[in-house]
């Protein structure tokens, strides 16, 4: 044996034992590679050019965050401006308050010098009464209207139907009453012209006086009186025997033709009789009267007549 030459020992390589996991490396590899590959590479390229890898939730919640603070920087700045714009706006208004009471005072002192100058004009009237009507001019102011009277009489009050004042709907339009309960300006002629039948010696209503030159109109649903306006309920003071100057006007064609419009219409009327009522003296007493046309200035007129005309052919 110790002649044989010994070959050297053969070597095996070790085999290595196999992982416990070698079953499962599709599960393996997901738990260890978690992002793709491509996707790995593409957030690599985004970070390369500055990019935000940012997950999206993440930018989402700073978005709003900063919309959040923009809106509260933009209600600051507002604030801020209101703030410096509110005295501005408190000056002005003041300003404003401050014309209104200068007009005011302006126009309460108006009103005051128009009173004055018609108590004055009053005045002179009943001065010029007295001294060329003599003993009648006492008389000449009651039948004028131009003096403030007192006395016994009556009171009327005529006012619209509830269901005209409700609806709002405007003055009769029809000769046969068939539309509203509204009073309307020929009531009131009536009115007042069975009143002075009846021997009323002065009358007012509303507050004015009634003179041989007052006239009773209608503009819209308002009723003029010497072109001023009046608003319902309508109070009407007579002076006059107030006992038969009340049986009077009921008996008479106007105070039937009242009493026709309260029962079918709904216009509603209440007279009462009283012993002491005074009515003011009226506003203006103006007569105008006509007069004849002389030779001379028929002979104007004619000549202006004929100058137009030629410049109208011309």
């Amino acid at each position: 044996m110790c002649g044989m030459p010994q070959q050297p020992p053969e070597r095996s390589t070790p085999q290595r034992r196999p992982r416990p996991d070698a079953s499962m490396s599709l599960l393996t590899n997901v738990m260890e590679h978690g992002l793709d590959e491509g996707y790995a590479e593409a957030a690599e390229r985004k970070r390369a050019r500055g990019q935000s890898a940012l997950p999206g939730r993440l930018r989402a919640k700073l978005g709003l965050a900063a919309g959040l603070v923009l809106a509260a920087a933009v209600v600051t700045v507002g604030a801020a401006q209101a703030r410096v714009a509110a005295p501005v706006v408190a000056k002005e208004r003041e300003e404003l308050i401050d014309r209104i009471d200068q007009e005011t005072e302006t126009a309460d002192r108006l009103e005051s010098q128009v009173d004055s100058l018609r108590d004055e004009v009053s005045d002179r009237q009943q001065e010029a009464l007295r001294k060329h009507g003599g003993d009648k001019g006492e008389l000449m102011g009651l039948l004028s209207g131009a003096i403030a009277v007192q006395g016994p009489g009556v009171e009327l009050v005529v006012d619209d139907a509830k269901s005209a004042q409700s609806e709002g709907g405007g003055p009769r339009e029809s000769a046969d009453f068939s539309d509203t309960g509204r009073v309307r300006d020929r009531d009131m002629q009536r009115v007042v012209n069975g009143l002075w039948e009846s021997g009323a010696e002065a009358i007012s209503i509303n507050g004015q006086r009634l003179t041989a030159l007052s006239a009773i109109r209608a503009a819209g649903d308002a009723i003029l009186v010497d072109n001023r306006p009046l608003v319902p309920p309508y109070t009407v003071l007579a002076i006059g025997d107030k006992d038969r100057l009340s049986r009077t006007f009921q008996d008479s064609a106007d105070g039937q033709y009242l009493d026709a419009l309260q029962k079918n219409f709904g216009i509603r009327t209440a007279i009462s009789v009283h012993d002491e009522l005074k009515l003011p003296a009226a506003p203006s007493v103006i007569v105008r009267t006509a007069q004849p046309v002389t030779k001379k200035q028929q002979e104007q007129q004619k000549q202006q007549e004929q100058q137009k005309s030629g410049k109208g052919t011309s």
